[in-house]
């Protein structure tokens, strides 16, 4: 898996590069099928603007995209609550990935490989 980490506006240090790396690591270990993460952090250069620092991040899965942006008024403060959004959200797709192979309107999978086998015989 991969983490890309992009700036706008402002220059990506090696310290915000690791905290960003260390804080969605944390989230990739929730679920496996994640490939990659692109990780765009910017800074509106307006004065009277609230919530100045935007993180955002596309989170590449074998089954789709997960995309969640979050502002702050710090840069660190944006990425901690963009990696809570995320958990969350990954949390979620992956029980609905789990709940839709195991179960259909009828029932379980289990409930209908028995009524096959009870057709059959």
């Amino acid at each position: 898996m991969y983490i890309h980490v992009n700036g706008k506006n402002i220059e990506i240090t090696d310290a915000i590069k690791a905290y960003v790396k260390e804080k969605l690591a944390k989230v990739a270990n929730h679920y496996d099928q994640i490939t990659g993460m692109d990780v765009i952090l910017s800074v509106i250069k307006n004065p009277a603007a609230t919530g100045k620092h935007i993180a955002e991040v596309s989170c590449k899965t074998n089954t789709g995209v997960i995309r969640c942006e979050e502002s702050a008024e710090s840069m660190y403060e944006s990425i901690d609550l963009l990696a809570d959004k995320l958990d969350r959200q990954v949390k979620k797709f992956k029980d609905k990935a789990l709940y839709s192979d195991k179960a259909t309107i009828r029932g379980t999978a289990e409930e209908e490989a028995e009524a096959e086998e009870a057709v059959e015989s």
